[in-house]
């Protein structure tokens, strides 16, 4: 193995994953006999057998298994202790003996033994420290000619490693083959992976529209030639990237791609178009990021309040803990109506139901202001009592107790103020030792 410059990050899980199907191909192949079997120990009334592993079952032989087969059982045990125990140049030198696995076609398994081949070889040289990148190239090529089933999982894999070590053109080029490959009869699966495939060639068009913008707005000479260049990868990225919403699913990167180039090209009716599509199709999933993406667009364009409460609203019911809903609350604290006030003080009641926003003292100081305003209502308290009805036995504890003042008190003074100042309103029939010696808000 060689070196190369940039490692790929790669999770533990992910080596687990693998341990899993070394198992599996390790296991006795005894266990693929039909379940039928009507000998006397699998016959035996009230017999069950036992799914707890044997001890040490990866060195069990059968009588089925050649030489050869016998052979790779043993190599691909030293690769898994070699694995397991970080010891990669020698997993390393075990794989070329193991790589006649690609040759063999009489094993019942040998189409899993060729993928087991691939995610073992690029596990390897995800931590090998003298890989590089002719190296993955190797491995990814001969993967894409041993057999026609991972083809296209393979070339988007591949892609995926040239992309993160910055050769987006290579990777483009191993997408666009991919694009265009068939195999027999186009399955479901088949199909859905060529249009994964597409969609991501169309972003690497827009990685490369991407600098070619950037070092367009860095000189002050614009060819017309560089224009038409750059606009012609925006052309190829919105063919796929606008079909994209044909096929219900999370598309985040490649919505947000698409409604960057529109906007530059300040088509404002398509991206407001494909944003509200993206937000409101019932067959999509629901994805909270989708009505993210569409608040802050209006937000950039000056949209009126009552659009950025509309998507917003949805927002809250998806994700009521979500950092947006500060600003939820602003929209609706401004607002004239008297509905939207309380809406105002559940949203924020809601934000403070959720751990993560117990000390942040913005939260705590927008349900002041809130409470403060609904003060003017002659109806106030029974709104509040109202929203406090099912949280009273638990917010206390959440919120106000002996050890949270002291807490308080010595990380943020503030805190404690504003906190100390709503227990009364928040809790009238509770004492409570948070607010000891503390004036409420309440004249």
């Amino acid at each position: 193995m060689r070196p190369f410059e940039k490692k790929a990050a790669i999770s533990a899980e992910s080596l687990w994953l693998i341990m899993d199907d070394l198992e599996k191909e390790l296991g006795p192949l005894d266990d693929l006999e039909d379940d039928n079997d009507s000998s006397d120990d699998h016959s035996s009334i009230g017999t069950k057998k036992s799914k707890l592993p044997l001890v040490n079952p990866i060195c069990e032989e059968t009588l089925k298994e050649t030489g050869f087969h016998q052979s790779m059982r043993a190599c691909l045990e030293q690769i898994r202790d070699a694995m397991l125990h970080h010891r990669w140049q020698e997993a390393a030198e075990y794989m070329p003996c193991y790589s006649q696995m690609l040759e063999d076609t009489s094993h019942s398994t040998a189409q899993q033994s060729k993928e087991l081949f691939w995610r073992i070889s690029t596990e390897i040289l995800h931590h090998h420290p003298n890989s590089r990148l002719e190296d993955y190239n190797n491995i990814y090529e001969r993967m894409k000619h041993s057999g026609v089933k991972h083809y296209l999982m393979i070339c988007l894999e591949h892609s995926f490693y040239l992309m993160l070590n910055g050769h987006i053109e290579d990777a483009k080029h191993q997408l666009s083959v991919a694009e265009s490959w068939r195999h027999g009869k186009e399955s479901a699966a088949q199909y859905q992976r060529t249009k994964l495939i597409q969609a991501y060639r169309s972003l690497l068009d827009y990685i490369i529209w991407c600098d070619k913008k950037f070092t367009h707005s860095k000189t002050d000479y614009h060819d017309a030639g560089d224009n038409q260049d750059m606009h012609s990868y925006f052309r190829q990225a919105s063919v796929n990237l606008k079909e994209i919403l044909k096929n219900p699913g999370v598309w985040d990167p490649f919505i947000l791609s698409y409604v960057e180039m529109l906007e530059f090209y300040e088509d404002h009716d398509e991206a407001l178009k494909v944003l509200n599509d993206y937000a409101y199709d019932n067959t999509f999933p629901p994805n909270p990021n989708a009505h993210v993406y569409l608040y802050q667009y209006l937000k950039r364009h000056n949209t009126t309040d009552k659009k950025l409460m509309k998507a917003l609203k949805v927002l809250h019911v998806l994700v009521p803990s979500h950092e947006l809903m500060l600003e939820y609350s602003s929209l609706l604290l401004q607002s004239e109506k008297k509905s939207d006030l309380q809406k105002a003080l559940g949203v924020i009641l809601e934000m403070l139901d959720f751990a993560c926003w117990r000390g942040n003292v913005d939260v705590w100081k927008r349900l002041k202001a809130i409470i403060q305003k609904l003060q003017l209502q002659e109806d106030w308290k029974d709104v509040v009592s109202e929203k406090m009805a099912a949280r009273k036995d638990w917010w206390p504890a959440l919120h106000f107790t002996r050890f949270h003042a002291s807490q308080d008190s010595e990380e943020n003074p503030e805190l404690k103020e504003v906190k100390a100042s709503l227990t009364k309103i928040l809790c009238p029939d509770l004492t409570l030792k948070y607010s000891a010696g503390q004036k409420t808000i309440v004249d």
